[in-house]
């Protein structure tokens, strides 16, 4: 049965960990409903197989669970070396080389896999390798080289990525490698996919663009993590359909101290305009070796919920650690507990505040009497999920279920706060008694009795996408 407590939902991310079925089965009835497969590892064929099992095994719980296919981006990373890692002392000069072989790295250079990069930095730069962990300053440049000294030193190995302080690498966000995995995350029926590295709006439309040629329509995931990202935030969150705060390389590009309030930001953006957003990277990184989070961990993850996060990610904590369940478990229990305060369940009216779409109206009325009335639950008659959507923008307490006869409906909603897809036809069945027929559906699945008070919402064409424009308070009859 659903967990219909939590509002925030969780992402998790597909890996070895889980392929094991006892254990992804444990995952999904933990409260996971968004499945990421990282298209930065392993070949198509893996991804496809782990995206199977998850569908065969939720099938068997009738459990709804979307697919997330994140693509991999222009990731800017280093070759290999000899001896599979070196060891950096602090003042010591390195050479970045795009010309050497790329498994030739040795103490002195290592191969460079962006050509490009040479041209994009200056002397005097900052360049970030292994998510910060090593830190050169550009010296000198060449067509084809660039000449660092360690400012911070340590063990580097293969294939780590690089940053530049600030941005401003000029590499495309989508590459050849995304431009077929994209025509393969149509093949495979993906939910949402993941644009890595935008800088701007067009790379967003760029991303739309080869997905309705190639007959598919997912939704558009906008990954924050260039600083250059930030400075055209409005635009790229309003192309998409969804964000996520990539705090990894964000945090590297625009530095850690900065992080928490651009996430607060972002947040706050997306939600005003009417987008899901995902806060993602480290919410419980030591639990890919531990069985419980650090307290500050904790507080992370309590507090993207109380900014109004619609989901919270697992990335290695559920692809390559230890204990992906009780990292769920861990989630699942944070969530609801910051979810009780009510700083979560508040809302905020404005009254110059002007709606566009009568679905808005409905939805926005909606959510005022929900929060001002004793009211069990709201039922949304959806075609495409855009009443619920707009619904779960207002803080509230009160559970969303939207009912739709569309499969790919019902798994884009995983995605909204506080809204829970219920697969429903309601096209063959008499107006006349529509709204009991959808009470009957939630008291047979126990989420309503007699007498509760539910809101229900649907279009005077049923069957019709956007005509959502009617309004009405129900109390449930034995």
């Amino acid at each position: 049965m659903i967990n219909y407590l939590r509002r925030t939902k969780i992402v998790v991310t597909l890996g070895p960990s889980l392929d094991n079925p006892d254990m992804l089965e444990r995952v999904i009835l933990a409260g996971a409903v968004v499945f990421r497969a990282n298209f930065s590892h392993g070949d198509v064929s893996m991804h496809e197989a782990r995206i199977n099992l998850v569908r065969d095994i939720a099938a068997r719980h009738e459990k709804t669970v979307a697919i997330l296919i994140d693509l991999q981006g222009p990731k800017i990373r280093i070759g290999r070396f000899k001896n599979k890692k070196i060891l950096l002392r602090e003042g010591q000069h390195f050479i970045l080389d795009t010309l050497l072989d790329e498994t030739a790295g040795d103490e002195q250079a290592v191969s460079l896999g962006y050509e490009n990069l040479p041209r994009d930095v200056y002397k005097n730069d900052t360049l970030l390798l292994d998510d910060g962990r090593i830190v050169f300053k550009v010296l000198n440049t060449e067509p084809t080289k660039i000449f660092c000294e360690v400012v911070v030193g340590g063990e580097l190995s293969n294939n780590k990525g690089i940053n530049r302080l600030g941005g401003g690498l000029s590499a495309a966000a989508l590459t050849d490698k995304d431009r077929a995995d994209i025509k393969e995350a149509v093949r495979l029926n993906a939910d949402y996919i993941a644009v890595s590295f935008p800088r701007h709006a067009d790379d967003i439309k760029e991303a739309r663009a080869l997905l309705q040629a190639a007959g598919g329509n997912p939704g558009i995931i906008a990954k924050i993590e260039r600083a250059e990202a930030i400075t055209n935030l409005d635009g790229i969150i309003e192309t998409s359909d969804a964000v996520m705060i990539a705090r990894g390389d964000l945090g590297v590009e625009i530095g850690d101290a900065e992080l928490p309030a651009m996430q607060k930001k972002i947040i706050k953006i997306a939600r005003l305009l009417n987008k899901p957003v995902i806060t993602a990277t480290q919410m419980l990184e030591t639990m890919i070796q531990n069985t419980i989070p650090t307290r500050a961990e904790v507080s992370d993850v309590a507090n993207a919920v109380l900014d109004g996060t619609d989901a919270v990610m697992l990335s290695g904590e559920t692809a390559v650690g230890l204990y992906p369940d009780k990292a769920v478990a861990a989630m699942d229990r944070i969530c609801l507990s910051a979810e009780k305060h009510r700083h979560t369940q508040s809302v905020r009216y404005t009254r110059d505040q002007r709606l566009k779409y009568v679905d808005e109206a409905i939805a926005m009325a909606t959510m005022y009497v929900a929060n001002h009335l004793d009211i069990k639950a709201i039922i949304a008659l959806t075609e495409s999920g855009t009443t619920p959507l707009l619904m779960s923008r207002v803080n509230s307490s009160i559970p969303v279920y939207g009912l739709s006869r569309h499969d790919a409906t019902l798994r884009r909603m995983t995605l909204y706060r506080g809204v829970y897809p219920i697969p429903f036809d309601a096209t063959p069945i008499d107006r006349r008694i529509l709204n009991q027929a959808s009470i009957s559906e939630l008291k047979t699945r126990k989420i309503l009795k007699s007498g509760d008070i539910v809101i229900i919402t649907k279009g005077d064409l049923i069957g019709v996408h956007g005509r959502t424009n009617s309004l009405k308070i129900v109390t449930v009859d034995n």
